[in-house]
C-alpha cells in the first residue's frame, strides 16, 4: 500500500498556544502546543506513522523500509528528504528572523538553507505578519537598529486572513504574529536566525539567543517586499510545489512517479482512497502518498493543502 497517515512531532515553545490540541485534537500532555511537525524525516522531530503494515515506524525509517523510490524522480536531487510541513500556533509574536540560503546554511551549519511558505489557516481580528523591509538599509544601519531594540518599526507589518498563502524566501526577514494558525511547509531544515524576541526570556529565565552577525551576513535589506505569481499554484518552488484541494463532495488527484503526494487536511472530513485501500480523513489529518500509486480519491467536504516536489 502507498498511502500511510502520520502522527507529528510536538515543540512546546514559550509563544505557542493550545489550538491544535483543541481544534484538530493532537495529542501533547503540556499546556502549551506550539507546532506540529506533520510530514518530518528531520532529526529534531520526525513524524510517526500510525496506520497500516509501518505502524510505529518514525516517517525516515518508512523512507528506508521502502526505498527512496516512493519519494518520486525529482526528489532525486536532494540527499535527504526535502521538505518539512508543520502546524503553526501563535499565541505571542514569534520572534523576528532569517534562514540562510543552501549555500551559506550547508557551509556553516551542515543542514539546507530554508525558503518557505505560510497559509493562514485562521486569524484572529488584527493578526498579522512581519515581512521584509519598508526600504533599504546598510548593512551598518540594520546592525544599529537590532541593537536599539528598533528594527520592527523598519519591518512591514502585513494583516492576514483565512485562506491566504505567503511565500519567504530564505534572506527574508519575518516573523508570524500573534493570533494567527498556519501551515507551513518548508525545506527540511532547522536553522533559524534570531534577531528580534519582543524582549522575552526563556525558560531559565534568561533572554533568548539571538544570532546577530549571522543574521547580518545572510538577511536581504534592499527593503523590497517581494510579490509572487505562482499561476494555477499556491507557491512553487525548487523544494515544494502547493496547491490547494476543495473537495465539496468528490475530488481526484495523482500520484506519478515524479514525486509523492503530502495531503493535509485543514477543514472537514470524508475518506482517501488509494489502490484500493480506503482511510478516514479528519481535520488536521496528515497522509502521504508513494509516488507511483497512481489515482488518488478524495470524498467529503474537505479543505487540504497538497504537497509535491
Amino acid at each position: 500500500m502507498g498511502l500511510i497517515k502520520l502522527k507529528p512531532a510536538c515543540k512546546d515553545y514559550i509563544w505557542g498556544g493550545d489550538r491544535l490540541k483543541k481544534n484538530y485534537g493532537k495529542e501533547f500532555e503540556g499546556a502549551v502546543l506550539a507546532e506540529t511537525w506533520e510530514l518530518s524525516a528531520h532529526p529534531d522531530g520526525p513524524s510517526v506513522v500510525v496506520s497500516g503494515e509501518y505502524s510505529g515506524k518514525t516517517f525516515p525509517e518508512y523512507i528506508e523500509a521502502k526505498g527512496k523510490e516512493i519519494l518520486g524522480k525529482d526528489c532525486g536531487e536532494f540527499e535527504n528528504f526535502p521538505v518539512l510541513i508543520k502546524f503553526i500556533d501563535a499565541k505571542q509574536n514569534l520572534s523576528v528572523q532569517v534562514h540562510p540560503s543552501d549555500e551559506y546554511a550547508l557551509k556553516n551549519e551542515n543542514q539546507y538553507g530554508k525558503t518557505e511558505c505560510w497559509y493562514i489557516v485562521d486569524a484572529e481580528p488584527g493578526a498579522g505578519i512581519y515581512f521584509g523591509l519598508k526600504e533599504g538599509l546598510t548593512k551598518e544601519e540594520f546592525a544599529l537598529k537590532i541593537r536599539d531594540n528598533t528594527l520592527l518599526d523598519a519591518l512591514n507589518f502585513v494583516p492576514v486572513k483565512k485562506g491566504e498563502m505567503y511565500f519567504i524566501k530564505s534572506g527574508t526577514l519575518h516573523a508570524i504574529g500573534a493570533g494567527t494558525l498556519i501551515a507551513e511547509i518548508q525545506q527540511n531544515s532547522n536553522v533559524t536566525y534570531r534577531v528580534y524576541d519582543f524582549g522575552r526570556v526563556g525558560a531559565d529565565g534568561k533572554p533568548r539567543e539571538l544570532h546577530i552577525e549571522k543574521a547580518i551576513e545572510v538577511s536581504d535589506i534592499s527593503g523590497i517586499r517581494p510579490e509572487y505569481d505562482f499561476g494555477t499554484h499556491l507557491a512553487q518552488c525548487r523544494y515544494f510545489t502547493v496547491d490547494s484541494l476543495d473537495a465539496d463532495g468528490r475530488a481526484e488527484l495523482n500520484a506519478d512517479d515524479r514525486s509523492f503526494v503530502s495531503v493535509l487536511v485543514t477543514e472537514g472530513e470524508g475518506k482517501i482512497r488509494v489502490e484500493g485501500e480506503e482511510m478516514q480523513l479528519l481535520p488536521g489529518d496528515s497522509v502521504f502518498i508513494d509516488a507511483g500509486s497512481g489515482r488518488i480519491e478524495v470524498e467529503g467536504n474537505i479543505k487540504a493543502l497538497v504537497t509535491r516536489v
